[in-house]
């Protein structure tokens, strides 16, 4: 089924209004609504499945980076009066939802992560000297998966688009260097909230140890490989990745009548 994309002030936002708890689905640096298909027609039903588009290409240049999103999301949930949500962010996106459960862990019933980036991440780059170059892009854009046939000559286009626009260019830069600065080695103790972390085997932007290492730090965490998978495990296996969130919201469920 496809949603609407509402627009309502400085806010774009898809949302399911499905009766159960809220999901919201926070996208990475070149992500898109169709990064999380799979996750919001699986959940459609059970979960109010939102999904707020980050405003990388519409702040202030001089708030672009990992503080402006993060401020972008507060704003968003409070304007929605969502109660507590659980959080779900891939790549960037992982790496904005642990800076808002930092922010706002009053508000979080569960995160999940795939991919993030906030410990160690490879990316195309700081600067794109070959953005003109199809074929470069195309490559890069391939490499994100294991399974190359998942970088469709759609997605690749979008991306291509995207690095050509100086504007965005400018933009993806200052929010890649601005993830490199917001390491959170030192603060992932402080998250308290049940945590899911799905990683691809064969990722190569937050490689598998990234994974291990976020299950190190965060204590009440559990960490999911998972095979012949690269860097958006939701996309790339989205049976597999959906049957290991259903298993966690099933125990987070146990966990809350139990108490």
């Amino acid at each position: 089924m496809e949603y609407q994309l509402r627009e309502e002030g400085k806010f774009k936002y898809i949302e399911t209004e499905g009766k159960g708890e809220t999901l919201m689905l926070l996208h990475g640096l070149f992500g898109a609504l169709s990064n999380f298909q799979g996750i919001i027609n699986h959940f459609a039903k059970t979960h109010n499945v939102v999904v707020p588009m980050l405003p990388i290409f519409d702040l202030p240049i001089r708030k672009v980076g990992l503080g402006g999103l993060v401020d972008h999301v507060i704003d968003f949930v409070a304007y929605k009066k969502y109660g507590k949500v659980n959080v779900l962010g891939n790549s960037l996106g992982g790496h904005v939802s642990l800076l808002y459960a930092l922010a706002k862990p009053e508000q979080i019933r569960s995160i999940t992560l795939t991919g993030s980036s906030g410990l160690f991440e490879n990316s195309l780059g700081s600067t794109f000297p070959k953005r003109g170059n199809y074929e470069f892009i195309k490559n890069k854009t391939e490499d994100i998966f294991h399974n190359k046939e998942v970088a469709t000559k759609e997605l690749v286009d979008e991306v291509f688009t995207t690095v050509n626009d100086r504007n965005k260019a400018i933009r993806i830069i200052a929010c890649a260097k601005s993830a490199v600065r917001h390491n959170l080695g030192d603060k992932l103790y402080q998250i308290k909230a049940p945590t899911l972390l799905i990683w691809g085997k064969e990722d190569t932007v937050t490689p598998k140890f990234v994974g291990e290492k976020f299950n190190e730090l965060i204590d009440n965490s559990q960490l999911f490989i998972v095979d012949e998978c690269g860097h958006a495990p939701m996309m790339e296996r989205p049976e597999v990745f959906n049957h290991i969130l259903d298993d966690f919201f099933a125990e987070l469920a146990n966990r809350k009548e139990t108490a």
